[in-house]
């Protein structure tokens, strides 16, 4: 086990920066929410890291838990918590053990691999959502996985390994909900064929739905830019993700979802993905267009059924009404690539900047470790503008 300690970022001394560099080099950096009076209701720096951040998620008690996936660099923590300014790997040491260069000699099962998503369910848990592709690529044979932590004791609970029939070689496990009930989650697939996993959570059994099928793969019409440019590899190749972006309706009776590299937003009843005996043909006849989303990497819906939606190519977040229109609420050049929501008790939300436009694989001269931001905003203080499409049936999928 390699211990690592966790890190305080508070007001330093001059005379003792030296010191504070030196012991904060290899670990994220948090610190403490600030607000500007040019932020006022919009943007608050919760936390800032020195490492690639995607997930975060706010209990129901507003503990904080943030993740940082194995993308371009050996992360030295998958999972985190932010307590009083200090990032501590979670539950333990022991679980965020797993390093690259010692996979031969670290369990998968009882390991966090690479985690890309994190979620509270508001009755004591948080759940770890680990594709174990480190790079996006080769998955961990026995990696992927769903971790359920207790709160209370700070230890995992129960593990929903996700085996090859569900998650075959090129699948990249992206994010999950969670029904009210506590029975089922629902995860996205964003590797190349796209996918949505469903987990009966009293069985343990992971069945795989519509893979391959358009209503869940990247648009090759789709070039995904930012302000405009088109976001390239040196070798040509875009953005490429497949279902991405989830949410829930509050009911827990409709999912929604959108491949990153896409614009269109698809529903589709709970009912029919829990149904036993739902295969590719009842699901897709049963899935919904919802509308136009634009492009966009992460996606929540509040309590009173309207979403937020993280416009990724114009640094901005918008929302969409319970009618289906849009409004931007908040535009803003520190939210470079706007990753993941969360909502706290009281309502504020939280959004990551996971800065994947910025990363080696599109910018080869830049660092492979990035640093990144957590933010909040208080959506009821800010000013819509823009309007967007409503719902409509699903387009016969033979015709995209």
């Amino acid at each position: 086990m390699i211990a690592i300690p966790s890190v305080r970022c508070r007001a330093v001394r001059p005379s003792r920066m030296a010191l504070f560099l030196l012991f904060s080099i290899a670990l994220p950096i948090a610190t403490q929410a600030q607000e500007s009076a040019s932020d006022a209701g919009k943007l608050s720096e919760v936390a800032s890291f020195e490492h690639q951040v995607t997930g975060v998620t706010v209990s129901e008690n507003g503990r904080i838990f943030v993740n940082f996936p194995r993308w371009s660099e050996d992360a030295p923590v998958s999972v985190a918590e932010v307590v009083d300014g200090e990032v501590r790997p979670y539950p333990d040491e022991e679980w965020n053990s797993w390093r690259n260069a010692r996979k031969n000699e670290v369990d998968p099962e009882t390991h966090f691999v690479s985690v890309q998503s994190v979620v509270a369910d508001g009755r004591g848990s948080l759940w770890v959502l680990d594709p174990a592709a480190p790079a996006t690529t080769f998955l961990v044979p026995n990696g992927p996985k769903l971790v359920k932590i207790d709160l209370a004791t700070n230890k995992v609970s129960e593990t929903f390994p996700v085996g090859t029939d569900a998650a075959p070689q090129g699948t990249y496990l992206n994010d999950v909900r969670l029904s009210p009930d506590g029975r089922h989650a629902y995860i996205t697939d964003s590797g190349p064929d796209g996918a949505l996993i469903v987990i009966d959570l009293e069985t343990k059994k992971a069945r795989r739905l519509l893979s391959g099928h358009p209503y869940v793969k990247a648009d090759p019409a789709v070039v995904v830019k930012h302000h405009g440019v088109p976001i390239r590899r040196p070798d040509g190749r875009g953005v490429e993700f497949s279902a991405d972006g989830i949410a829930l309706s509050p009911d827990g009776e409709t999912l929604y979802w959108q491949a990153l590299t896409g614009r269109t937003l698809y529903s589709v009843s709970t009912s029919v993905l829990e149904e036993p005996g739902a295969n590719d043909e009842t699901v897709a006849a049963a899935v919904r267009n919802a509308g136009d989303n634009g492009v966009s990497d992460g996606l929540w819906m509040d309590g009173d059924g309207r979403m937020y939606i993280s416009a990724l190519e114009e640094d901005a977040i918008k929302l969409r009404d319970t009618a289906g229109n849009i409004s931007t609420i908040i535009r803003d050049e520190k939210l470079r690539w706007p990753d993941t929501f969360s909502e706290g008790a009281d309502g504020r939300m939280y959004i990551t900047t996971s800065r994947i436009m910025d990363m080696n694989w599109y910018k080869p001269d830049s660092p492979i470790a990035l640093s990144t931001t957590l933010w909040s905003f208080d959506p009821d203080r800010s000013s819509p503008a823009g309007t967007s499409a409503p719902e409509a049936s699903a387009p016969d999928p033979t015709t995209r």
